[in-house]
């Protein structure tokens, strides 16, 4: 790349919207899990560990991240711990990673015979895209997450978006940020490397890596921030946008002086210095070589463990690719090594303006990202049992996660509580951390009865099984206590200075330290935690902090008498299987009392078949849970058959008997679902409607025709005429899917669409003609023809290869094949539509709607636009392809309206014609390009999917519902103030919510045709349900649309037809 030497390196620090940049990012991840052909996602995922013992439990997180849709089931987790137990070195540990990766695959796919180990390593993973993530270590400024490793820490981060699924952790987030980088790396292999510890939010679907060179991720900062972390020395950029730079790496420091930082010109010309933010890209070339590096990586690790030194990633193997570091790296541990192998490699920075540098390095700053976060963001109460406010007393600011908490339980402002049980008369003081705590109910109070637990304001408290022991043991410190500090230099234990801690409890030194240890006395060496009854523990830990005035007597001899560990020896004994089997009871608990409350008092309005997932990780005793569960259903729909629908009661059940393994009932069960649904679509049309729907021998077609004799039967003598009914087609703006049954019947619609003609005509449309001749001829623009002579036949469930279900439907709802409707007269029925089948403009409906008024012309019937579009949406539920009333309406009213669904007995339309100004339309049919994508698509299929998800009460699906009727309500407002642009924004993100609720609403070629168009667009996205059709490029003015058309009309690659259109 040439540099570009005139451009000032310098930019002003933009606050990122924390919240918008990790829901766009989580988004993405959703998208890459589910539809991983088309958004690509990772090859493999790797975590380093300390040992094996804690590389088991990141195995078990590894497989809950896959079971819970955060990882996609192609991708290979595997976490890799340091050999022997002993510290490497986190550069160390990459290449030891790799390494045990390619061992990986050569078990699945083994390599020729003969070929040598770099040979056969760069086969394997040469071409492979790798998230690698450094999780080892001992945490020991956040120890209560030693246990479960610091990147499993919870982080509440929008817990709200999914209310029934488990507690997002920090490593959820790091793979939802991470998901967005895999598009940097094209089709060339490569690595990306993320420390456990940070969360880094930014735009990663923008980041640029530059090809065969390895890549580190920086943010400027304050030169005071500057000199505890590392920076990097950048040339002038070499790529240089609004939020972004990418320049060649010229020197790296480690925590700098000032004087240090001017001498190395690695000041930037606004004041600021380069952070280096951990994360490291590797790709191409640059990554074979690093694989090359790895695969004969095992000698030279041996070389470290007998020396006992650790090689750093951040100094000493990214110094390889930084020339000016070469003579420096040569002295250091395998430093010659590095720069034979890796040193011809360059690295570039890439510079993320707006990135937000979230480090959970203590204790104090998991709080601070807690307290400190938009309200909206951070999820404060989340799958768990809480008593009402008037027999506890927990601070609205509290976090409190997956928890049962019992009457009498008293909790400060912003504490965080996780994964724990707590009965009455405990109380947790302020900004205070509990994790895993679970107080037994039978405890054998041999103290004192009445002895009540407080945890004091700014503590840590949390429980470690232990191997081979069956108490699990109560640790406690200070939040702001740094474990490393010895005790002569500021150490302290719960706040206090150390002296203090011993004066106040008679404890001395030799108690808590041996003198042969070799190490320098601190809280982390510190033989303080007693193994003792759990009441005992829990005693004595308050003793020891300080809360037991004058019982020194009692309790010194006690703590001093019995079996006490360290923090380091806890970090040596956890026992992670029996840590993994309690956390995954605990929750299954959880999920179990929320599951049992919604069906014993509640509405069903949780997602139990996500709350089953977690039941059912307790195996045989999940299983009958939830077969207690389904046994009370039958009660439940007797008590509140006249509110709750049947439709999500049956759904209910199918997910119940799933989850007892029971797939056939199940199968049998969702038939009356869908059943279900029509039932309530036609009930909420018409009172009774659905009781003369398929009565072929009474008299009620009054319902749908309105001209009635005085005996109640339908004036049969109509005289022989012909109706012709042309309609043109819609374009939806947004709103889409909020018009859908059982949705709209429950829960108000709005969406916001537009009628077209193509190619100056009506499209759609078709003529109804009487005939002397008994019977009805269908015949449609394909050459089809059907003569039916005995209209009794005419009965749903519909052949769906039938071409004719739709006008047959349109017979049934209007009534017209009662036996007194035609008699001595026929009818000849013609269709058409002059649009590409699978179009997404709303043609099926759109015909139903002109077949239906055409009906009801012909017999003097309610042929009005509301009665018409209420039919249609009975019609599409006997057609068996589902659908909502969007369509219809788009076709039915003239020109851009703002239509409202108002859910009740009978269902309420209302529409709002948008009286557009002539600037309006101009500017829309300059700028608007209306697109046949060449591609297929059958809106039953998706509509199927994003029902059943409504029916199964999943809250992702039901507010990104409740967001498309907010912004059909903004895209009125923008369209009214002739805000062209506001409407390009509200498509796109209609288009990223339509694939939140179908992935497979897009392809690769319409994923390819909208890449293509974003330059010159402002917004975009397919027309109705998606999965292909037509789209909609929204250009950024009138230059861009011509050029945009131009150009798509020459590429050869894009079998797509631009139409000519007009507002109807």
């Amino acid at each position: 790349m040439e540099p570009n030497r005139d451009r000032i390196f310098t930019r002003t620090k933009r606050k990122a919207n924390l919240t918008a940049i990790l829901r766009k990012s989580w988004y993405h991840l959703r998208l890459s899990v589910r539809h991983p052909t088309r958004v690509p996602t990772w090859d493999a995922i790797v975590l380093t560990a300390a040992s094996p013992e804690q590389a088991q439990l990141y195995d078990w997180q590894l497989k809950r991240a896959k079971r819970m849709g955060r990882i996609a089931s192609s991708t290979v987790t595997l976490a890799v711990p340091d050999p022997d137990g002993q510290r490497i070195g986190s550069g160390a540990a990459t290449l030891n990673a790799i390494h045990a990766l390619a061992q990986h695959y050569e078990k699945v796919t083994p390599f020729e015979n003969g070929a040598s180990c770099e040979h056969s390593a760069v086969s394997l993973i040469g071409e492979k895209h790798i998230l690698l993530l450094h999780a080892g270590g001992d945490s020991k400024r956040v120890p209560w997450a030693n246990p479960m490793g610091k990147v499993f820490l919870p982080l509440p981060y929008l817990a709200s978006d999914d209310p029934d699924g488990p507690v997002p952790l920090l490593f959820d987030h790091i793979l939802a940020i991470a998901s967005c980088a895999r598009q940097a790396f094209k089709s060339e292999g490569g690595i990306f490397t993320m420390t456990g510890d940070v969360l880094p939010c930014f735009d990663a679907s923008s980041l640029i890596l530059p090809p065969d060179v390895s890549s580190i991720i920086t943010v400027p900062i304050t030169l005071d921030i500057a000199a505890n972390h590392g920076v990097v020395v950048a040339s002038k950029p070499e790529i240089l946008e609004e939020s972004y730079t990418v320049s060649l790496v010229d020197n790296l420091l480690q925590k700098p002086s000032v004087e240090e930082l001017v001498t190395t010109q690695a000041i930037l010309d606004d004041g600021r210095a380069l952070l280096d933010t951990g994360i490291i890209a590797v790709r191409g070339n640059a990554w074979v070589e690093l694989v090359k590096l790895a695969s004969s990586c095992q000698p030279l690790i041996s070389e470290l463990l007998n020396s006992k030194k650790e090689m750093s990633l951040y100094e000493d193997l990214v110094a390889a690719w930084v020339p000016a570091k070469h003579d420096w790296l040569r002295h250091r541990p395998l430093g010659e090594a590095l720069v034979c192998k890796l040193g011809k490699q360059r690295m570039f920075s890439y510079c993320a303006y707006d990135l937000l540098f979230l480090h959970f390095g203590t204790s104090s700053e998991v709080l601070d990202h807690l307290s400190a976060a938009d309200s909206a963001l951070v999820g404060r109460r989340h799958l768990c049992s809480i008593p009402a406010t008037t027999v506890s007393d927990i601070a609205a600011t509290a976090v409190v996660l997956s928890c049962k908490i019992a009457d009498g339980v008293s909790i400060g402002e912003d504490s965080l509580i996780y994964d724990s049980s707590i009965l009455g008369g405990i109380q947790i003081g302020s900004q205070s951390i509990v994790v895993g705590i679970n107080i037994p109910e039978d405890s054998d109070r041999t103290i004192d009865n009445s002895v009540k637990f407080k945890l004091p304001d700014r503590h840590c408290l949390w429980e470690v099984p232990l191997v081979g022991c069956t108490e699990r043991v109560i640790v406690f410190c200070g939040i702001h206590d740094n474990p490393k500090n010895p005790l002569t230099k500021d150490g302290r234990f719960c706040g206090k200075p150390w002296e203090k801690v011993m004066l106040d409890l008679g404890i001395e030194e030799n108690d808590l330290w041996s003198s042969t240890g070799g190490q320098e006395n601190c809280l982390w060496n510190a033989k303080l935690f007693p193994i003792l009854s759990y009441l005992e523990m829990l005693s004595v830990g308050m003793w020891l902090m300080g809360l037991s005035d004058g019982k020194n007597q009692y309790f010194l001899p006690l703590w001093r008498n019995s079996q006490r560990v360290s923090l380091e020896e806890l970090h040596r004994s956890i026992d992670f299987s029996k840590m993994c089997i309690g956390s995954s009871n605990h929750q299954a608990d959880l999920a179990a009392g929320i599951a049992k409350a919604c069906i014993n008092y509640g509405m069903l309005g949780r997602n139990l078949s996500q709350l089953c997932e977690e039941i059912l990780q307790k195996e045989i005793a999940g299983v009958e849970i939830c077969k207690e569960f389904l046994a009370l259903c039958p009660k439940l729909i007797e008590q509140n058959s006249k509110i709750l629908p049947k439709s999500r009661a049956y759904q209910v059940q199918v997910d119940l008997l799933r989850a007892c393994a029971e797939e056939t009932k199940a199968c049998e069960l969702e038939h009356k679902v869908w059943a279900a649904v029509a039932d309530e679509t036609a009930s909420a049309v018409r009172y009774g409607f659905r009781e003369h729907l398929l009565d072929s021998s009474g008299g009620k077609s009054a319902l749908a025709c309105g001209k009635t004799s005085h005996d109640g039967s339908m004036d049969h003598s109509f005289r022989s005429r012909t109706v012709k009914v042309e309609l043109p087609v819609r374009v939806d703006f947004v709103g889409g899917w909020s018009d859908t049954p059982p949705w709209s019947l429950e829960r108000a619609g709005c969406v916001l669409n537009m009628a077209l003609s193509l190619e100056g005509s009506l499209p759609i449309g078709t003529i109804v003609e009487t005939t002397n001749s008994s019977g009805v001829l269908i015949s449609d623009d394909s050459g089809n023809e059907a003569p039916i002579e005995e209209l009794t036949s005419i009965t749903p469930p519909f052949d769906g290869n039938d071409p004719f279900r739709l006008v047959k439907s349109a017979l049934l709802v209007t009534g017209i094949i009662h036996e007194n409707i035609l008699v001595s007269k026929g009818l000849r029925i013609q269709t058409w539509a002059n649009v590409p089948r699978g179009s997404g403009l709303g043609t099926s409906s759109i015909l139903a709607a002109a077949v239906v008024k055409g009906l009801l012309q012909i017999v003097d019937g309610d042929d009005s636009n509301e009665n018409v579009a209420r039919l249609v949406l009975v019609l599409e539920q006997l057609m068996g392809t589902g659908g909502g009333w969007q369509d219809q309406i788009g076709g039915l009213y003239p020109g851009i309206k703002f239509t409202a669904s108002y859910p009740g007995i009978p269902l309420r339309l209302q529409v709002f014609p948008l009286v557009a100004s002539p600037q309006l339309i101009s500017e829309l049919q300059q700028r608007l390009l209306v697109v046949f994508t060449g591609q297929v698509r059958l809106a039953h299929q998706v509509l199927q999917k994003v029902v059943l998800r409504y029916l199964r009460r999943d809250y992702l699906l039901v507010s990104s519902i409740k967001r498309l009727t907010e912004l059909a309500k903004i895209g009125r407002e923008a369209l009214m103030n002739c805000d062209v642009d506001k409407l390009g924004e509200i498509m796109l993100e209609t288009w990223r919510l339509h694939q939140e609720l179908d992935p497979y609403c897009s392809n690769e070629y319409v994923d390819k045709l909208f890449a293509f168009a974003d330059p010159y667009c402002s917004g975009y996205k397919l027309v109705g349900a998606g999965g292909g059709g037509f789209a909609l490029l929204l250009a950024k003015d009138a230059t861009c649309a011509k050029e945009l058309r131009s150009m798509l009309e020459k590429n050869p690659e894009f079998d797509s037809v631009i139409y000519n259109w007009s507002v109807y």
